[in-house]
């Protein structure tokens, strides 16, 4: 119980650091993510170019889901609530680089940035869909939705530990 309150106080305090735009470029999820972000490419691409370019951010956000459902299965709504926290934290994650689809100012995998080579993989979406121009926004909207996720399940973790402390039944969380 104090090793779940003490990671939940750890993320919440993580979260603050987290919330200025941009700053979850240096988190050290951020290589993790990343190797789920470029396997989503790979499997994504079986549906044509759009779904292979898009599949980078889905896997990227689907494998912090995939862990909650896993966790939810075993009734485990605190460790559902910190796989729901690492979902939030990817969509900070993307957030930079969807902000970014018009400046291609962004450093990329290869060490050089979108400006350098053929742009990245926002750039591409957006410019496919005619939102280009909303870039900005999508960014600033998917950072806002992504710290209204952490806080929430947040809130529901700490609610998870608080009823399993006063002995209420799993099922009941």
């Amino acid at each position: 119980m104090l090793a779940r309150a003490s990671l939940l106080a750890a993320l919440a305090i993580w979260t603050l650091t987290l919330a200025p735009f941009g700053s979850s470029a240096g988190s050290f999820l951020h290589l993790p993510n990343l190797v789920f972000h470029e396997a989503g490419h790979v499997i994504f691409g079986l549906f044509g170019r759009f779904m292979a370019v898009l599949g980078g951010s889905l896997m990227q956000c689907f494998v912090p889901l995939a862990a909650a459902a896993a966790f939810m299965r075993q009734r485990d709504r605190y460790g559902a609530a910190v796989a729901v926290w690492w979902a939030g934290e990817n969509l900070l994650d993307l957030a930079p680089y969807i902000a970014d689809a018009r400046r291609l100012q962004m450093t990329l995998l290869g060490g050089r940035t979108g400006a350098e080579v053929e742009g990245h993989d926002w750039e591409y979406l957006l410019a496919e869909v005619g939102w280009l121009h909303l870039d900005e926004t999508l960014g600033l909207a998917a950072h806002r939705v992504g710290l209204a996720v952490m806080i929430g399940a947040l809130v529901w973790g700490a609610a998870a530990l608080f009823r399993r402390a006063g002995n209420v039944p799993r099922d009941a969380e």
